[in-house]
Parts: structure tokens; sequence; C-alpha cells
């Protein structure tokens, strides 16, 4: 697949370093001599230093034979420019990083397909979704949702008091007469072994399982991990960037208290016209006498989404000793997952990752819908829709020869969320949910092609 990425900078770097791992035909454009050289030094892939609106510099990047050209330069404006001329010039798709979500919202009324924009992503609006999620789902550690909420994909650490552990994944479905939920994916405490599980599998302390469920199979996991669900009151977050004014904007609408605290005092008192039901103060989150005067310790959730990894790190594990429940942190170093677990915090987001997973279905093939990587975990979650004309029409699960290292963790029908065994007859129009590990990601692939 031939791939053209515009802008060498956090977003567009980490994209090429992952499409360069699949072989895929990259070409990466900036303008910047020194973000050419960095990816040049790092990267198997294909450099041009230039402005990547300009006609001629697309031509010589071949735009005309490209399949995907996605473009996350730090200007919506110019990311628009690029797709636009990129689609007059022959490329099949174009995706445009943007950071003003009115865009998105208003899609349908501007229609960008028809002005040759076909998908609009924006970091921030995923990081704020991702945020949601997480506060909804208050004692899992990490969640993403497919269909509104049809399946629910749950991580969550176990302890000891877990019901699950020392019993093998068969025992613990028989814990509940139905099966509302499935285990696709576990790592091992103190490893970085990803292992999709099977009946005989058994669950230890200290193991991060990621779950797909439906809606009702949530109550079922909070009782069976010991988790208790918290209803989410008062929240405070450190930080007045997009994603801090986005996510305080939408807890506050749902009914959440919000406190932001913003170091810079005239970007507080901007952030206050705008957010006239969030209390924004002016001040430095790391200063733990502020935090005590404003209560953190009567925090629902803590969440730190300011520019600097290390200080929205530091202000989380301040926020847990201070008895807070439930701590988000946004994070750029991707290295920083490993230590989420062990250091306390109970999820690190990274835009980088959310806007990848975004974009990455794309360049996978069969009708792929949705897609994530499992945070820290060495596995993909694809969504594929089954055609009309599909071989997989009137077969059962058990026959379709899913390979080991890949399981379907539950199936989408009309809108409903089923989670099922090997005996399930696939329909067309079927929505169906793998989990599987990279070796078998091509095998999968052409299952549902």
């Amino acid at each position: 697949m031939k791939i053209i990425i515009a802008g060498a900078g956090e977003v567009g770097f980490h994209l090429a370093k992952l499409l360069s791992y699949e072989s895929q035909d990259i070409v990466l454009i900036d303008p910047e001599k020194e973000n050419i050289q960095y990816a040049d030094n790092h990267l198997d892939i294909r450099t041009l230093r230039g402005d990547a609106t300009s006609i001629s510099m697309l031509r010589d990047a071949r735009v005309k034979e490209a399949d995907l050209v996605i473009a996350v330069t730090s200007s919506e404006t110019t990311n628009i420019t690029i797709c636009v001329l990129a689609k007059q010039l022959g490329a099949k798709r174009t995706v445009a990083r943007i950071s003003n979500t009115e865009f998105i919202e208003e899609n349908e009324t501007i229609h960008f397909p028809e002005l040759g924009i076909d998908e609009l992503i924006s970091p921030e609006s995923l990081a704020s979704k991702e945020i949601e999620l997480l506060l909804d789902q208050s004692a899992f550690n990490d969640s993403y949702q497919f269909e509104e909420g049809a399946l629910t994909m749950v991580g969550v650490n176990l302890q000891r008091t877990a019901q699950f552990v020392g019993k093998s994944v068969q025992e613990a479905g028989e814990i509940f007469p139905e099966v509302h939920f499935m285990p696709i994916a576990i790592q091992r405490f103190g490893t970085q072994y990803t292992l999709i599980p099977r009946g005989d599998t058994q669950f230890k302390e200290g193991d991060q399982v990621y779950f797909i469920t439906t809606q009702g199979g949530v109550d079922e996991l909070y009782k069976l991990t010991g988790k208790t669900k918290r209803n989410i009151r008062n929240v405070m977050i450190l930080g007045g960037s997009h994603i801090g004014e986005q996510s305080a904007s939408k807890l506050s609408a749902a009914g959440i208290n919000v406190k932001l605290i913003e170091v810079n005092a005239e970007k507080a008192f901007d952030l206050a016209e705008k957010l006239p039901d969030v209390l924004v103060l002016s001040g430095d989150g790391r200063n733990v006498e502020l935090l005590q005067e404003e209560s953190i310790h009567e925090m629902d959730a803590f969440i730190a989404v300011t520019g600097n990894s290390e200080t929205n790190i530091i202000s989380c594990l301040m926020a847990k000793s201070k008895s807070v429940n439930k701590t988000i942190a946004l994070v750029e170093n991707m290295d920083y997952f490993q230590l989420s677990h062990s250091i306390g915090i109970d999820t690190l987001i990274n835009k980088k990752l959310l806007a990848a997973n975004n974009i990455f279905r794309y360049i996978r093939k069969g009708e792929v819908v949705a897609m994530t990587k499992l945070n820290n975990m060495n596995a993909e979650l694809l969504e594929f829709i089954v055609k009309e004309d599909s071989k997989l029409c009137g077969e059962k699960i058990m026959n379709i020869g899913v390979p080991r290292s890949a399981i379907i963790g539950g199936v989408i029908r009309d809108g409903e969320g089923n989670i099922v065994l090997g005996d399930f007859q696939i329909q067309a129009g079927d929505r169906i949910v793998v989990c599987c590990l990279p070796r078998s990601i091509s095998k999968v692939e052409k299952i549902f092609q």
C-alpha cells in the first residue's frame, strides 16, 4: 500500500514508524530540515523536504499512485488544503488532522468527502472522548466502545480479591450461567508477553486482562473482578489545553462538578469565560498546598493534561497520595506506558496512539470499520463488516479458521452486541470484533476479505 504522510511532527513520525514496521511504501513530507533528518536516521522510509501544499511536491511523491494521503501537520488549514489537492491529483483516500472539532460536528452539513477529504481526525477530541469513557467505566484502566456501546472493551488489573484469580477462563465463565463477556488478551504481571486466552488459560493475580463485554456484562465484570463502580461527581483537571477544555465542557454538561487548574493566568481568564459552569483556577497544579486548598481529597477523579508528561505523571501520583480514586495522565513518551501500573497511575493516554489507531483501519484489508491497539500490549482489536457476497455467510465461527493467536470477542448484529461461541452462525451485515497478535493479522484479514 502506498501512503503519503504530510507532517513529520509527533503524530506524523509515530504513524510513519508504525507503518514502516508493516513494510508499507511510505513517503514522509515536511518542510523542517531537522524533522526530515531525524526521520531519515530512524526510519526505513522515503523522505521529502518541502511544502506538501505544493503541487509539484505532491507529484514528486507520486500522489497519483497513493492509496492513502494523511495530512497531520500542526496547521489544520494546511492539512485540509493538502487533502483537497491530493484528491484532485489522484489519491484514492485522504485523512486530515484538525483541531477545530466544529468541522467534525458539521461533517454531514459541509460534506467534506465531496471536497476531497474522506476523514477528519482530531487527536485532542479523541483524547477527550477517551477520558469520558474511562470515567464512565471508572473501575477499569482502559476502555473502547464499538457501535456506541453495543460491545465494549475494558481493561482491568486483577487483584487478589477478584473471583477470577486462580480459575481458568472456562471456570470463570461458569460463575455466571449466561455468557456476557469474553477475555481477549492477558499480560502477565512483570512481563511484556501478550497472551490470547483459551479455555484452560488460568487468571493470575496482577494480570492485566482485556475483556469484550455487552452492556449487561459490565456489571458482571465489576462483581467478578472485585471492583466497585463509583459515581463520578467531582473532577479536577490540570491543564487548560484543548483536551482539558473539551473534557471540562463535556463533563460539566453531564452534571459533573469540574475544577480546572491552568498555570497561565490570561489563559485561565479566557477559559473561565468559555466555561461558565466550570470553576477555573489560575495556579500551579504541582503545588500541594493549592491542591489541598481546593479539596483534592474530595475529588472522585484527577485528570492531568498539561503539555508536559512528567508534570502530568507527578501530579497524578500526588493525587493518588491524597486518596483520589481515579487518575488519568496524558503522556507523549510511549515508553511510559510500561510504568503506569507499577507506579500507581490508573490510566495513561497518548494522542499519537489514539490518532494512529483511528487512521490504522484504512491500511487493514477487509471491511475494517474500527480499530484500536491495546495499551502497552502487543495486540490489535479490529471490527470487520461481513459483506453479502462473503464466503463467511452461513458459516459457523468454529469453521472459519481463526488462528490460535487471534480470538473473536463478539459480534454486533442489528445494533445488538453478542458474546458468541464456536457454534454461532455468521450472517451478512454482522460486525465481528477480533483481537489478534501481530503475527496473525494477515491471516485474519484474509478471512474477512
